[in-house]
């Protein structure tokens, strides 16, 4: 993709996007977004549909990812590690089982990226800290290791800033990671790389983790769904700490990175549950949807604060994010709670 928009384009499309899909009643199909003629920028679940309608191939898909990777990468540096080989490997036997009939999971055969501070066994997980810089583990997160089984393809793991505390991507390990829209700009953070990967057409699906925003501002910057579970629905197993060891981390959790927000609920049908261990002791599925469209939901918008103004394009857009709302049925209020 080019390496620089303009922002106002960036918007009017983003929100156009947006706008639509708030519009519609019907949830979550009101937010599935279309199959595109372009295979590198389709969702998640448009992409695996392909692979088991036999239209395309794991290993054909993956190896255009990696193809793009290695092009695009560079400049953006989203993606810090990469496993080439072990994602052809992975990818031919997800062929090979769909040629016998079986199907692993909702991501058969799915190139995707997992951010850095996720476990995988074998190769390092720093979180960005030079303290950590040779720290590689035994075992995979749980996030890791759930993605697989859904039948996920890892392609690499994805930059943060040092520990994942920050509002942009930097580490001294790893280095900057760009905005892909505008390559002088930020990813925002701290799942930076993981957003500037999808958005870049990189990845179809990314693994990411939330404190404060870490989710959430990136998707944001970059472009791309994003969100942020309630605290203990997807199990941490396997993060490094987020920050020293006196740092509270209770808010601290998981979560899916895409390009639609169905993408996004596929991904926390797999992603969530609680551990192993505690699967002994309870269990749980993700509940229906209370309502099957915007009317009777509430939302408080801010659209401007003097402590973080926002510029008038940006503003324009969101208010046209918000008259989409209300048109849709629901109760918007403005102001902070």
């Amino acid at each position: 993709m080019p390496s620089t928009i303009s922002r106002r384009d960036f918007l009017r499309t983003a929100t156009a996007v947006s706008a639509a899909a708030l519009a519609a009643q019907a949830l979550p199909a009101a937010f599935a977004e279309p199959p595109s003629a372009d295979r590198d920028f389709i969702s998640a679940l448009d992409a695996v549909k392909l692979i088991r309608e036999k239209k395309v191939s794991s290993l054909e898909l993956t190896d255009r990812m990696l193809s793009r990777i290695e092009k695009l990468n560079p400049k953006i540096n989203a993606i810090v590690l990469h496993f080439p080989e072990e994602a052809r490997k992975r990818a031919k036997e997800a062929d090979a089982a769909l040629a016998r009939g079986e199907v692993w999971g909702p991501f058969h055969g799915l190139p995707m990226t997992i951010k850095e501070m996720a476990a995988m066994k074998g190769v390092p997980t720093t979180s960005g800290a030079p303290e950590l810089k040779d720290h590689i583990t035994d075992f995979d997160a749980t996030v890791v290791t759930r993605m697989r089984a859904a039948g996920g393809v890892i392609l690499g793991k994805t930059n943060l800033p040092v520990h994942a505390l920050d509002m942009q991507t930097y580490n001294p390990i790893y280095g900057t990671s760009n905005n892909p829209w505008d390559i002088t700009r930020t990813t925002g953070g701290s799942t930076g790389g993981g957003a500037a990967a999808v958005a870049a057409g990189l990845s179809y699906l990314e693994t990411g983790s939330d404190i404060g925003g870490s989710i959430r501002e990136p998707s944001n910057f970059c472009g791309v769904f994003g969100h942020k579970p309630t605290v203990h629905v997807v199990p941490k197993t396997g993060y490094n700490p987020p920050g020293p060891p006196s740092l509270p981390n209770v808010l601290s959790v998981a979560g899916p990175l895409a390009r639609s927000a169905a993408d996004l609920k596929a991904a926390m049908e797999v992603l969530g549950g609680p551990d192993d261990f505690d699967a002994i002791a309870y269990k749980w599925t993700l509940p229906p949807a209370r309502r099957d469209s915007l009317k009777g939901y509430k939302v408080r918008v801010v659209i401007d604060d003097p402590i973080c103004p926002v510029v008038p394009e940006v503003k324009e857009q969101l208010q046209a994010a918000v008259e989409a709302l209300v048109k849709a049925g629901a109760t918007v209020e403005e102001g902070w709670p």
